[in-house]
Parts: C-alpha cells; sequence; structure tokens
C-alpha cells in the first residue's frame, strides 16, 4: 500500500497511531453555492496522536477513552462509509476498536479527522478491499473535509473543501520543534466558520503560500480565524505572544482553533518556552515530512 498503517503484525490484536496536524496558514477563498467554505491552506502532520485498538471480538464495537465522544462520530460515519461503498457487511466487521484520545476535542488539530482516515486506510488494509490513496480520498471527504489530508499525511497544500491536495516542498520543516499550546476552551469548528464575514473572503487576490524551503518567509503566513477567534477569545494573541517572546520563529492558531503553536529551531529553546506558558497545558511535537 501507499500510505502507512504503524504497528499491524497479526489481525487479532494490534494498535495503529492517528496522528494529528496544524494548520501553516489558512485562507478563506470563498463560499460555496452548497454552503461550504473553500480553504487554501498548508497542512503540517505532526507526531502528537491518538492509538487506535483493534480487538478481534464477536461483532464490531467502538469505544473512546479519555474524552467523551457522540455516539455518532467519525468513527463510525468512516465505518458506514467504506462499509456501503465496498458492500462490507458491517456485521463481518468482528472487532472491539478502542480510540484512546489524546488530541483535544475542538483544538484544531484534526483529531476526528484523522481517526477516520486511519479507520478507513486500516479497514482497507485487513479486509484486503484494494482500495488506493486515490479511491480513499473521494470517500474520505464523505466524512469531513480535513479527512482525505489524512489518508497520506505528511505536509501538504490543501485546497477547495479540503479534497484539493498538493505534495509541496517541506525542507525548512527539517530539524524544526513545535510547542503546542492548549487554552482552557475549545472552539466549535461551525461555530467559527459561522462568524466569517464576506469580507474575510480572499477570492480575488493570490492566495498561495510560498513553499517550505530554506528561505521561506514565515510573515507571509496567516490564519483568518485568528481573527475571528480572539474576538471571543482574546487569550490566544496573549499566548501568541508569550511564543514569539520565547524564540518561536512563528506562532499562530492551527485550523479554527483552539490550539496555539510555535515553531523552534532548537529543542532546548522550546522546552524553556514552557516555563513562559506554564499555566497551559502544553506539548511538544515533532513534524512528520
Amino acid at each position: 500500500m501507499h500510505y502507512e498503517v504503524v504497528g499491524i503484525n497479526n489481525l487479532k490484536s494490534f494498535e495503529i497511531k492517528s496522528f494529528s496536524k496544524i494548520n501553516l496558514g489558512l485562507k478563506i477563498t470563498g463560499r460555496r453555492n452548497d454552503g461550504f467554505h473553500n480553504i487554501h491552506s498548508i497542512f503540517i502532520e505532526n507526531d502528537l496522536h491518538d492509538v487506535i485498538r483493534f480487538e478481534q471480538s464477536d461483532g464490531l464495537e467502538i469505544k473512546f477513552k479519555n474524552q467523551i465522544i457522540p455516539e455518532v462520530n467519525t468513527v463510525s460515519n468512516a465505518i458506514n462509509v467504506i462499509s456501503d461503498y465496498c458492500n462490507l457487511n458491517k456485521k463481518n466487521i468482528k472487532y472491539k476498536i478502542t480510540v484512546i484520545k489524546n488530541i483535544p476535542v475542538g483544538s484544531g488539530l484534526g483529531g476526528g479527522s484523522s481517526n477516520a482516515a486511519y479507520i478507513i486506510k486500516t479497514i482497507n488494509k485487513i479486509y484486503d478491499l484494494g482500495l488506493r490513496n486515490y479511491d480513499l480520498e473521494k470517500l474520505a471527504i464523505k466524512i469531513g473535509s480535513d479527512v482525505p489530508f489524512f489518508i497520506s499525511g505528511k505536509v501538504k497544500q490543501i485546497s477547495g473543501i479540503g479534497e484539493v491536495i498538493k505534495t509541496i516542498d517541506s525542507t525548512f520543516l527539517k530539524d524544526k520543534i513545535f510547542l503546542l499550546v492548549f487554552p482552557d476552551f475549545s472552539v466549535s469548528t461551525k461555530w467559527a466558520y459561522g462568524k466569517i464575514k464576506k469580507d474575510l473572503y480572499d477570492d480575488k487576490i493570490n492566495t498561495k503560500f510560498p513553499a517550505l524551503d530554506n528561505k521561506v518567509d514565515l510573515s507571509l503566513f496567516e490564519n483568518v480565524f485568528e481573527h475571528i477567534v480572539c474576538l471571543t477569545y482574546p487569550e490566544i494573541m496573549d499566548i501568541k505572544s508569550l511564543l514569539i517572546d520565547s524564540g518561536a520563529l512563528y506562532a499562530s492558531l492551527s485550523g479554527s482553533g483552539s490550539t496555539m503553536f510555535g515553531i523552534y529551531n532548537d529543542i532546548d529553546l522550546a522546552k524553556n518556552a514552557i516555563s513562559y506558558l506554564n499555566r497551559y497545558h502544553t506539548c511538544l511535537a515533532l513534524p512528520r515530512t
């Protein structure tokens, strides 16, 4: 297969890692007739991850640990989508699936989307369905806008509603460290998009971000949701200032929030920065390039 599913040694019991992402820049390029918004962003997968455990069972069972997740969720939706597409009877999926959540809900890190993508990749593999990445991405967009990215992950330029995916230069990210900062609130993606006003659309100017090569100018990146979210949660701008003051090359909101992140050149500098932010839960993460 062309994608990575981590940790399958046998089909009776195994675990996979379901990675998170940050957005380096995020622009809204217009509202579509179906009500969705077109975006332009660079998604960077990183090694903060949930763990998805598969254990053979008498039937299909889905459980979550560490967070309360609704009964209808991205994992159940993913199983429905791939089962319907491949005429796979769900009664024949005889696994207890336990998702151990480490990626916070409402954080802008794509945890639920990642879970869905890694589920359909794994179902494809263990039942030998023969779907290619292209096929999986077409299925993934039926689950959610961020889900197609996680089919191949790593570093991608994303546009459309999430279905237009392009690999880009990412040499700048070599040896970089992310410091993720989690405020004491979450942000609903639906709420954030509902706050977008037409004057924030960027459809008449160049919406491209530069490639992440060694000459990249990080001042050319921005996340339009920072301006939206900070009106209700001004604390995010305080966090951004602390990240910059502690030596971050760049700091921003990820997705529609609420996670703020800083990019550092040096692991010791990133670790020292945690002391600036000791009132928050923080996490160091590495980009998966």
